[in-house]
C-alpha cells in the first residue's frame, strides 16, 4: 500500500451527543504549533467542509439526528478518500466524532469495490447502533452498523420513521464482513450491541487481554486473522485509552482503558503493516479535558510517531 501521507480533516461533529468535538483537530493543531513541528504544512493537509451550523437546529429524526447532514458528510468524507486512494496516496483522517469511518469505509469501498476490506477498530464502544436499536440517536453510535449493513431487527425497540429509514439505507455499504473486524479495547456496551458480536462471533481484546498477552501477540493474531484481506483500515478512538492516565477530554470516557504506551505500541505496530491502507483518529474534545489539552498532546504524540514510520519516509 502507498507510502505518501496525506491529512484529511473531517470537523464534523453532527453524531456526537456532547459539544466540542468539532474542536479537537484544531487543539491538535495548536499543539503542533506551540511544538514549532510543521508535520501539516510538511504533508498535504485537506480541511474539508462540514455542516455543523445544523447544530443550531433542533433535530428532525429522533432515532438518527441530524441524519440528513450526515448523508453530505459521509459523501464528503468518501469523495475525498477514494481520490487520494485513487492517487496512491495514505488518507490519515483526522475527525471530530466517529461517524466520520462510516464515509471513510464508504470512500475505501468506492475506491476498492472488490477488496476484502479489515478494520481495526480501537475503541470503548462497539458503535454497532442502528436507528432501531438506539437508545440515544447519536449516529456516532452507529458507523460500523452502516459498514456492515445490518439493522438489527431481531432486537428492534425504536418505531422508526420512514424518512429516516431511506437516510439510512443511503449510509450502509454492506462492504465490511463482520469476520473481518476486529475490536480492541471495547467495554461499554448495550445489549442490543452484544447481540449482534455474539450472533458474529466478533473478536474483541478487552483490556484485560491487552495487558495478560501483551501487544506484540495481540499484533501477531490480528495479522493472522485478517492475513486474507487485500487492505485493512484502522480506526482510533482515543476513548479507548483508559481516562485516569490520558485525560477526559474525550465525549463518552470510560475508565479503566488501554494504557498510552500499549496504544501507541499498538498503532505503530498496525500500520508497520504493508496492508494498512488508511488510519483514522477521533474524538479528541479538548471542551472536556480535565488536564487542559492533554488529550490532544497525546494525540499528537502519536501522530508525530505514525508520520516517523518508514513507510512515510
Amino acid at each position: 500500500m502507498s507510502s505518501n501521507l496525506s491529512f484529511i480533516i473531517n470537523k464534523s461533529e453532527l453524531g456526537a451527543g456532547t459539544r466540542g468535538a468539532s474542536l479537537g483537530p484544531e487543539a491538535i493543531q495548536v499543539v503542533a504549533r506551540q511544538q514549532k513541528s510543521n508535520i501539516f504544512s510538511a504533508y498535504p493537509t485537506r480541511v474539508l467542509p462540514h455542516l455543523n451550523d445544523l447544530l443550531d437546529q433542533p433535530s428532525t429524526h429522533e432515532f438518527a439526528k441530524y441524519i440528513d447532514g450526515m448523508k453530505v458528510v459521509y459523501d464528503t468524507v468518501s469523495n475525498e478518500l477514494k481520490s487520494l486512494l485513487d492517487k496512491g496516496e495514505f488518507p490519515f483522517v483526522i475527525a471530530g466524532d466517529h461517524c466520520s469511518a462510516g464515509g471513510t469505509i464508504k470512500g475505501i469501498q468506492r475506491a476498492f469495490p472488490d477488496a476484502k476490506l479489515g478494520v481495526v477498530w480501537i475503541d470503548a464502544h462497539a458503535d454497532l447502533h442502528t436507528p432501531y436499536t438506539t437508545p440515544s440517536g447519536n449516529l456516532h453510535g452507529m458507523p460500523l452498523a452502516t459498514a456492515l449493513g445490518v439493522e438489527n431487527i431481531e432486537m428492534v425497540k425504536n418505531d422508526v420513521d420512514s424518512e429516516t429509514k431511506e437516510y439510512w439505507e443511503s449510509l450502509k455499504t454492506n462492504y465490511l464482513l463482520p469476520e473481518n473486524l476486529v475490536f480492541v479495547g471495547v467495554r461499554d456496551t448495550e445489549a442490543e450491541e452484544d447481540y449482534l458480536i455474539s450472533k458474529f462471533n466478533i473478536k474483541n481484546y478487552k483490556v484485560d487481554e491487552v495487558l495478560s498477552k501483551g501487544v506484540r501477540q495481540i499484533l501477531s493474531e490480528i495479522k493472522e486473522k485478517l492475513l486474507h484481506c487485500d487492505l485493512i483500515y484502522v480506526s482510533f478512538d482515543v476513548d479507548s485509552m483508559d481516562p485516569d492516565e490520558s485525560s477526559y477530554g474525550t465525549g463518552t470516557p470510560v475508565k479503566n482503558g488501554i494504557q498510552i504506551k500499549d496504544a501507541e505500541d499498538l498503532l505503530i505496530g498496525l500500520l508497520e503493516m504493508p496492508k494498512t491502507a488508511v488510519f483514522e483518529m477521533v474524538e479528541i474534545n479538548p471542551c472536556l479535558d480535565n488536564k487542559v489539552n492533554r488529550m490532544a498532546e497525546i494525540s499528537f504524540s502519536l501522530i508525530k510517531k505514525i508520520s516517523l514510520l518508514n513507510r512515510f519516509q
